[in-house]
């Protein structure tokens, strides 16, 4: 019982406060990207870059500025990965292979932050500040620009233009990711998360044996890995480590940082499509999924029998921490893995049929309740014009989003986004379980197995990062093969949006009659919902099917 009341006490603090932070945090967003004026430090950045920080771009300039600048991240930090033995602060840790540094720079770059190494025993201090978490800051700012453009298609008028890349990642790293983050840096660290530069330190256990203990720069990174959404730990266990999550507190804290900016992202898209209603109706979508999934995943685990010997009494605890318990290790799966977080307090492998199904599930909606920073918000605006354009069809009228027809041109651009990320997941998934060498790395056979493939190559391509567990994935193959996954997922659909946010600003916006479609009611919040779920389940359903449906029915 008192149990229960801690874990609906906790769900009603975390929507409380993100909640409260929904309309200061989107306004604030908002002015961020429409501001006329440039701080010094930006005109700075602008100088030393040689940008012209007034200069709009076309949507094909804005793209091949997110490219190139991502390009040479995923160099730069290859080479980092590489060279990190001849650098500052290495504690004597070797040159990270050529394989896992290619995984590894993809996976920080595309905002995955997969991970198929141990981070205290491959990763100086240095690689881990300038190199990982400097990603941790970008990545994010790339996602959040994107929307950007794509909201600026809706608002503009018969013009080229969606804005200045290198402004709105400027301004999003100095203005909204760099000050949010040394805050919550600061109250992780007064709340007992290890912030230090020590190497590693030989204690003795309890049992009296030696274990290397590794400090560093943890909460500084901590908290803009799930400001972000980004994910990657410091150690290996994750949010399961104590030097990076050491309590109940901690543990809400770090649950909140995952959400906040997704969240509050849809009052930025109605301040700056000046129709705030339009804002809540996409909010309430998300919100109504990231509900429905929490009391899903937390009764599985609650009440669900599994054949596992972890099923104690109250609920399914193996691959739990004792520390958070049922409630708040389901509220972090669920969280994670609906954001492209893809941080864990507890093992996802472990969890029952349903629940660990379900944390699938989210991926494969595209993380778009509430999502990555930016991306979640830019996938569910696709998904709405897919919903208008389905509501056109059935009355028999041109559909119209925002004032702005959805003519066939967008229409291919929604559908190319859509069918991007899915294709990309299980044609990987395919050729895993169809070649026998990579077979051999499932550590489970059956349905599990193949469960744990599936989420593997989920994850990375809807740039999640958390995993199963129980697939040998540090192989040259995995580690080529998701860090291509990872980049075609971010980087394609990318394409997409911005083609699309280029199409709508060229557009003259048509008045609102007693035909539009209105898209801030309930009912369209309903249709927006079912969309979402048809789409996915007509998507993913003979996948899920062989996996962990097929589990749960065993």
């Amino acid at each position: 019982m008192n149990d229960t009341l801690a874990g609906w006490l906790q769900v009603l603090a975390l929507v409380v406060a993100l909640g409260l932070s929904f309309r200061p945090m989107g306004s604030y967003m908002a002015r961020v990207l429409t501001a006329d004026h440039h701080g010094r430090a930006e005109r700075l950045v602008y100088r030393a870059g040689g940008v012209n920080g007034d200069a709009d771009q076309k949507w094909s300039v804005y793209l091949r500025s997110i490219l190139a600048f991502s390009a040479v991240s995923v160099l730069f930090l290859y080479a980092f990965l590489r060279l990190q033995n001849h650098l500052l602060l290495s504690l004597g840790m070797k040159p990270i292979a050529t394989d896992q540094s290619f995984n590894t720079a993809a996976s920080f770059v595309t905002n995955t932050n997969w991970q198929s190494y141990s981070g205290e025993s491959a990763m100086g201090h240095l690689v881990q500040m300038a190199g990982l978490a400097v990603q941790n800051f970008v990545s994010a700012a790339v996602g959040i620009a994107v929307v950007a453009a794509l909201i600026r298609g809706f608002n503009r008028k018969k013009t080229d233009r969606v804005g200045n890349f290198w402004v709105d990642l400027t301004r999003i790293v100095l203005r909204v990711l760099l000050p949010l983050a040394f805050v919550f840096a600061i109250v992780l660290v007064a709340a007992g998360t290890v912030q230090n530069f020590h190497g590693v330190h030989d204690i003795t256990t309890i049992a009296g044996g030696h274990q290397g203990l590794t400090g560093g720069p943890v909460a500084s990174q901590e908290s803009i890995k799930e400001l972000g959404t980004n994910g990657g730990g410091f150690y290996n266990a994750n949010s399961a480590h104590p030097f990076e999550n050491p309590n109940a507190f901690t543990n809400l804290i770090e649950i909140y940082l995952m959400l906040v900016i997704a969240f509050s992202l849809p009052r930025t898209f109605g301040t700056m499509a000046g129709d705030h209603r339009q804002g809540y109706a996409i909010v309430a979508v998300m919100a109504l999924i990231w509900g429905a999934s929490v009391a899903i995943v937390t009764a599985n685990e609650l009440h669900s029998v599994s054949s596992t010997a972890g099923h104690a009494a109250g609920g399914m605890m193996e691959g739990k921490e004792t520390r958070y318990g049922i409630w708040a290790s389901a509220l972090f799966a669920v969280s994670t893995t609906l954001t492209s977080c893809g941080a864990t307090n507890s093992s996802h492998d472990s969890y029952t049929p349903g629940g660990g199904g379900m944390t699938i599930f989210n991926m494969m909606l595209g993380e778009i309740a509430p999502g990555g920073a930016g991306s979640g918000l830019y996938g569910i605006l696709i998904l709405a014009i897919v919903a208008v354009f389905v509501a056109g069809l059935m009355v028999g009228r041109t559909p119209e989003y925002l004032g702005k027809k959805l003519r066939g041109r967008e229409m291919k651009f929604a559908s190319l986004y859509i069918l991007t990320t899915p294709a990309v997941a299980l044609v990987g998934a395919g050729l895993a379980m169809a070649l026998p060498g990579e077979r051999a790395a499932m550590l489970n056979s059956g349905p599990h197995g193949f469960s744990e493939v599936l989420y593997a190559f989920a994850s990375a391509a809807n740039n999640n990062g958390s995993a199963f567990a129980g697939l040998s994935v540090n192989t040259v193959w995995y580690n080529t093969t998701l860090g291509v996954v990872m980049l075609v997922g971010r980087f394609l659909p990318m394409v997409f949006v911005l083609a699309l946010a280029g199409s709508l600003a060229e557009q003259q916006p048509v008045p609102v009659t007693a035909g539009t479609l209105p898209t801030h009611r309930p009912q369209f919040v309903g249709l927006l919902t079912a969309v979402i779920l048809i789409v996915v389940g007509l998507t993913y359903f003979p996948a899920l099917a062989l996996g962990p449906l097929a589990e749960g029915l065993h």
